[in-house]
C-alpha cells in the first residue's frame, strides 16, 4: 500500500508530465563558448603563487584553487601551492575511509589526486606545520613531496612573492 492517497499520485502523475524530461538531449549546448580574454601564457620566469586555507573535502573554493594553480602551471608558471589553516588537511596522504587512501564518497579524494598530479608535473607544494598541529596532523602524514614550513613562512612568502612580481591568488573557506 503507498503512502499517496489517489488524489496525491494523480497530482504528481501530472506534475512531471507538465515539462517534457529530458528538456534537451543529451550533447546540447546550453552556455556559449566565447572566451574573452588571450589564452595567456607566462612570460620567462613569472611565478604564480595560491595561498589555500579551506578544508578539502567540504569546500569546492580549495578544489578550484589547485585546478587554477595547475592550469598556471600549464601555462609555464612557477607555481606554488601554499596551503595554511585547515587547507593543511588537504595534504594528508592519510585521508581515506575505512582504510587510507579508500575513497569515502564520490570526490572524497579529489584534492588529493589533484595535489599529486600538480607536483607530479613540477608544482611545489607548502603546508603550514602550525595549520597542521591545529588538527592533529603529523610531517609523516603528509602527500609525498609536500614541504611543510614554519608558521612565519605565510606572510614572508606573500613579500617573497611579491618582491618577484608574482601573481598571487589567496582563497577561504569561511
Amino acid at each position: 500500500m503507498s503512502v499517496y492517497d489517489d488524489e496525491i499520485l494523480a497530482a504528481m502523475a501530472k506534475s512531471t508530465a507538465e515539462i517534457p524530461h529530458p528538456s534537451q538531449a543529451k550533447g546540447t549546448n546550453l552556455y556559449g563558448s566565447t572566451k574573452l580574454f588571450p589564452d595567456y601564457q607566462a612570460s620567462e620566469g613569472q611565478a604564480w603563487l595560491t595561498l589555500v586555507h579551506g578544508i578539502p573535502h567540504e569546500s569546492s573554493v580549495s578544489f578550484v584553487a589547485v585546478l587554477q594553480t595547475t592550469r598556471a602551471l600549464r601555462k609555464g608558471f612557477d607555481a606554488t601551492l601554499y596551503f595554511y589553516g585547515p587547507g593543511a588537511l588537504a595534504c594528508a596522504d592519510t585521508r581515506g575511509f575505512p582504510t587510507t587512501g579508500d575513497v569515502a564518497f564520490p570526490g572524497n579524494q579529489n584534492m588529493n589526486d589533484a595535489i599529486k598530479t600538480f607536483i607530479g608535473e613540477g608544482g611545489t607544494v607548502l603546508c603550514c606545520r602550525f595549520g597542521m598541529a591545529l588538527h592533529g596532523q603529523r610531517e609523516e602524514d603528509l602527500i609525498e613531496g609536500v614541504i611543510p614550513c614554519h608558521p612565519l613562512d605565510v606572510q614572508d612568502a606573500v613579500i617573497h612573492f611579491a618582491n618577484k612580481g608574482a601573481i598571487i591568488n589567496s582563497v577561504y573557506n569561511l
